[in-house]
């Protein structure tokens, strides 16, 4: 459970609500093929158990007194301008964020793991 404290009062929204809320706005950006795992062991768990285990996938969010921080591990397509795809994935989960969840997102840090070819 997140909790954050605004002028509005205490909002609390489970991590995997968040999580799957940036998962969502980060494939639907342009030259995203997935989310990878962050290490060996989870992705060899995760590819086993069909993803039942280990569902924050790529997506590992910190709390900080006014907002949160949250670090991603993406896959892109062959041929994507990384800049662009980066930069828009920077703006879609800050908006996605903070239009459904009214918690203000500091930084996203976008780390492109692996290319489709």
């Amino acid at each position: 459970m997140i909790t954050i404290e605004n002028h509005i009062g205490k909002i609390s929204v489970s991590e995997n609500y968040l999580t799957e809320i940036v998962r969502h706005a980060v494939c639907d950006c342009f030259g995203v093929a997935d989310v990878c795992n962050t290490n060996t062991f989870r992705s060899a768990v995760s590819s086993i158990t069909r993803g039942k285990l280990f569902k924050r996938k790529g997506v590992i969010i910190h709390t900080e007194n006014d907002g949160i921080t949250i670090d991603l591990h993406i896959k892109v397509s062959y041929g994507t301008n990384i800049n662009a795809a980066v930069n828009s994935i920077v703006h879609n989960v800050s908006f996605a964020v903070e239009e459904t969840a009214g918690i203000h997102v500091n930084n996203v840090n976008v780390f492109v793991d692996d290319m489709n070819a």
